[in-house]
């Protein structure tokens, strides 16, 4: 028994000897193929990059100047400046010296950033400080450190800094004496620093103020228009007013500005008919005009008729304009090209006034109708006297159809871009576009319920790759669905009111043994039952609680 146990463990011992030689000679072997490999791929690398000159293997982009370099970053998106910027420090000091625009959180804690930033980006001259509405913004002493390590400044956008009074304006001024467009929007300085910047800037070109804070006491508007009377500007090329109560205390200054050619008065107070007397008979050089939600009517209208030089017509939500101002505006403007009206469902405009424009402006580009009637009459019109109408968009006109579409098609020859919104067209007028129009390329369609996705599908069949149209199907099934439930609410509603007058007619309110009390009772059942019958019948609202 001994004998067989030694000799067993004497075959184990072999057997163990024998598995790890074979596992050292595997691993010896892995190891010499490994090392070959390496061998020979460093010999084929090396063998490779032994015909190459050593002058092709450096950087090649140290041989550029920093300005073939700078100009190579300003043909890239600001995300690829950015990373650009962090491959080595060459190019991030050129990167930040050739850029030129630059967008800034003016936040309060800007001053604090602000001279390594600038150190940095010292070439900027388009500069943009936008500040949250909800958060402090920066104040004096950051716009004027600004300012002034940024002399070279030539365009400023301001938004929303509301700690800016008319001390940092006023340093703005001197410091940036080549500035030429201004923007400020929802900012607290006053009429002084308006004044600063008009009269240390003459090169100013465009000036934008919207929602102001400063200018809004009388106080303010007394001031304000004592400075700026005698205020003229000879290099001012667009006014731009939004949303100012004081407004008209900038006649002075429009009028005073020779060259003027854009104006846009945007939801301002006041009336602006003599304003506009004035100005364009001082400035009858103005070619672009924009009023929206003004009060001005027709006298204003025959005033803006002495432009001949007028290109550019927007009248958004100005209800007293009627057909006899647009008439007088498309008899005096002969070269008007962009014409967008917005009649505000007031029906105070319609086949006479654009029966002139049709007349008067063949050589309209783009028209814009909102809210405005127009018939087959006037739309035959304008597409056969407007050659060159190429853009006509028509949004919430309720008499335009088929028929007016078919009109359109068969004698706009020259239109490219057709929108059509809220009007009562269907499949009919869309397959006259098939044969007409031959340059039209794009069609927007937009709450026209009657205009299936089969007839579009069809429409692009037979226009071909090069035409495009778009159905808003998705707000369509929104607002049927919406309708739907709606009128499912009526009926449901009809259906149960009869129940509660018979309900409330049945209710015994709770009184005393008083006669007062009963008479109370009576009369607060007649009325419950009076105004549910009220609101069964359409004539009155539901009750709300």
């Amino acid at each position: 028994m001994g004998q067989s146990v030694s000799s067993l463990s004497r075959f184990q011992s072999r057997s163990e000897s024998r598995s790890r030689s074979l596992s050292e000679a595997l691993f010896s072997e892995s190891q010499s193929r490994s090392q070959s490999l390496r061998r020979r791929s460093g010999a084929c690398s090396s063998s490779s990059m032994r015909g190459v000159p050593s002058s092709d293997r450096r950087d090649h982009t140290l041989e550029l100047p920093d300005e073939c370099l700078a100009l190579i970053f300003s043909s890239l998106s600001p995300s690829d400046r950015k990373r650009c910027s962090l491959v080595c420090r060459r190019w991030l000091a050129v990167e930040g010296q050739s850029r030129h625009r630059l967008s800034l959180d003016a936040r309060k804690d800007l001053l604090s950033f602000a001279p390594a930033l600038l150190s940095r980006f010292d070439s900027v001259t388009k500069l943009a400080l936008k500040c949250d509405r909800r958060s402090e913004s920066i104040g004096d002493d950051a716009l004027a450190l600004i300012s002034s390590r940024l002399p070279r400044l030539s365009r400023l956008k301001l938004r929303a800094c509301r700690q800016l009074t008319d001390l940092g304006m006023s340093a703005l001024a001197a410091n940036c004496p080549d500035l030429r467009k201004l923007s400020c929007s929802s900012c607290a300085f006053g009429p002084k620093a308006v004044d600063a910047v008009l009269r240390a800037c003459p090169l100013l070109e465009d000036l934008s103020l919207k929602r102001l804070r400063g200018l809004s006491d009388p106080t303010a508007a007394s001031d304000l228009l004592l400075l700026l009377a005698p205020c003229s500007s000879s290099s001012l090329r667009s006014i731009c007013l939004k949303e100012l109560y004081n407004a008209q205390c900038f006649a002075p200054l429009i009028a005073g500005s020779p060259h003027l050619r854009s104006l846009k008065v945007l939801r301002c107070s006041g009336d602006w008919d003599l304003l506009l007397e004035e100005i364009t008979s001082r400035v009858p050089s103005v070619a672009d005009v924009h009023l929206e939600k003004l009060q001005v009517g027709d006298r204003g209208l025959f005033a803006l008729s002495a432009c001949a030089d007028l290109e550019v017509l927007h009248l958004v939500k100005t209800p007293e304009c009627t057909d006899a101002g647009l008439a007088a505006v498309a008899d005096g403007c002969r070269r008007l090209r962009k014409l967008h009206l917005d009649g505000w469902r007031s029906n105070r405009i319609g086949d006479l006034g654009l029966s002139a424009v049709a007349r008067g402006c063949p050589e309209l580009q783009e028209l814009v109708l909102i809210g405005i009637n127009p018939t087959a009459l006037s739309l035959g019109l304008l597409a056969g006297c407007c050659r060159t109408l190429e853009r006509l968009a028509l949004c919430g006109c309720e008499t335009v159809g088929d028929a007016e579409i078919a009109c359109l098609a068969a004698r706009c020859l020259s239109l490219k871009k057709l929108c059509i919104k809220g009007c009562p067209l269907s499949d009919r007028g869309m397959e006259a576009l098939a044969r007409g129009c031959p340059n039209l390329v794009k069609v927007k369609l937009k709450r026209c319920r009657s205009v299936t996705p089969e007839c579009v599908e069809w429409l692009k069949a037979v226009r071909g790759e090069s035409f495009a149209i778009s159905l808003d199907a998705a707000e369509q099934q929104e607002q049927d669905a919406v309708s739907a439930s709606e009128s499912g609410v009526q009926d449901t509603a009809a259906e149960q009111i009869p129940e509660l007058i018979d309900q409330f007619a049945a209710v015994d309110l709770p009184s005393s043994s008083s006669s007062r009390s009963a008479l109370s009772k009576s009369r607060m059942r007649h009325f419950m039952v009076s105004a549910f019958r009220r609101w069964s019948s359409g004539s009155g609202n539901p009750p709300s609680s």
